[in-house]
């Protein structure tokens, strides 16, 4: 039953990841900077669920190592390189939206394919840097008592420190700063916004209203494509912007404002001072579902992974703690779990992905 349950977990990891894959590839509108390291991200999780997944599967059904010291170094590179490479590309990604963010105007110039493509090599020499080391020293203190294992001991408190600081307590920390910035930035917009609201409200002119634009660091926040309605800044800076939306705010906000005749503005500016102070809690709203959402990807990734590295530093700092192989194991696929959630929590919020999913499930050829 275990085994049946992780083979779908691994299945499953394998058909998202390739799903988010092949949405960006033939899907031209997804052809952006920001998304290329959401493409990386789920390259890298699928590495993990085709060769790591079902070498841990096996190992855990026959409770011991059979397929050789070789193949166990190989497997034990692929797995903490891969899932160190996984962590990363998460930070990567924090860094990439709190720039769009915070500097809409000057990133949107800088945010191209060849800038993307190297924060992808950046973080796999990364990776590799922090995986090689620990790798190493396993190799060259092999411990006989441990022939039919494939497990990684530190036997010294710097590579764990080095391998745990680099892989995961480091990345955590930038992840949950950048975030926390990128939603006060978010409520400085919308407080923005909100005055822009007001002051289009209140000029007012011998029955006409002055009409006015939303400003250009509001409405592009992220450097994406632009799209004709006005979006929340914390929604579009955690998921790429749509740009099939109608402009149906910003049209009727028109209409409205051009047909105001002088006669019928007093009983117009009453109702426009309404819809207004509706403004304050749609803007709440839109906060709450970009707070929520930043609590599930931070959420996600603390409850799949921190589990196993405060496991990791216990063990190999500590000579009398030890944990069950059943433990260790439940542990680890916990962290595995981390690259089936990834392609849906990075995605399941953009329209555009989600359109694009639902093409390639039905087979579509237009896209």
């Amino acid at each position: 039953m275990l085994t049946v349950t992780l083979s779908v977990v691994a299945i499953l990891t394998t058909f998202f990841n390739c799903l988010v894959i092949t949405a960006i590839a033939v899907t031209r509108k997804l052809h952006h900077p920001a998304n290329y390291l959401i493409c990386s991200l789920a390259v890298t999780d699928l590495l993990v669920a085709v060769l790591v997944m079902p070498f841990s599967i096996m190992y855990i059904q026959k409770e011991t190592w059979v397929m050789g010291q070789v193949v166990c170094t190989i497997w034990l590179s692929v797995d903490v390189t891969c899932c160190t490479c996984s962590i990363l590309h998460l930070a990567a990604i924090a860094i990439d939206r709190y720039r769009a963010i915070t500097d809409a105007v000057e990133y949107s110039r800088k945010r191209t394919g060849a800038r993307a493509g190297a924060m992808v090599a950046v973080v796999w020499l990364l990776s590799i840097l922090i995986s090689l080391p620990p790798l190493l020293w396993r190799h060259f203190s092999e411990d006989p008592e441990h022939d039919d294992q494939c497990i990684i001991i530190h036997h010294h408190m710097a590579f764990t420190l080095y391998s745990t600081l680099g892989a995961f307590y480091i990345p955590l920390l930038l992840i949950l700063i950048l975030y926390y910035k990128i939603y006060r930035a978010a409520q400085t917009l919308y407080m923005r916004r909100e005055a822009s609201r007001a002051s289009r409200h209140s000029c007012m002119t011998n029955g006409s209203m002055i009409p006015s634009t939303y400003p250009a660091k509001d409405d592009d926040i992220d450097g994406g494509p632009r799209s004709p309605e006005p979006i929340s800044p914390p929604e579009k800076s955690l998921s790429e912007p749509s740009t099939e939306e109608p402009p149906r705010e910003r049209v009727r906000v028109s209409v409205k404002t051009f047909h105001c005749k002088s006669r019928r503005c007093d009983s117009r500016s009453e109702s426009r001072r309404s819809q207004f102070y509706q403004g304050p809690r749609i803007s709440g709203s839109r906060e709450r579902k970009a707070a929520s959402t930043l609590g599930l990807i931070i959420g996600a990734f603390v409850i799949c992974w921190l589990p196993f590295f405060v496991k990791e530093v216990i063990v190999n700092t500590c000579s009398y703690c030890s944990t069950s192989v059943e433990m260790a194991d439940f542990l680890t696929w916990l962290g595995y779990l981390n690259s089936l959630i990834n392609p849906l929590i990075y995605t399941i919020f953009n329209e555009d992905f989600k359109k694009a999913f639902q093409r390639l499930v039905r087979c579509s050829h237009y896209l």
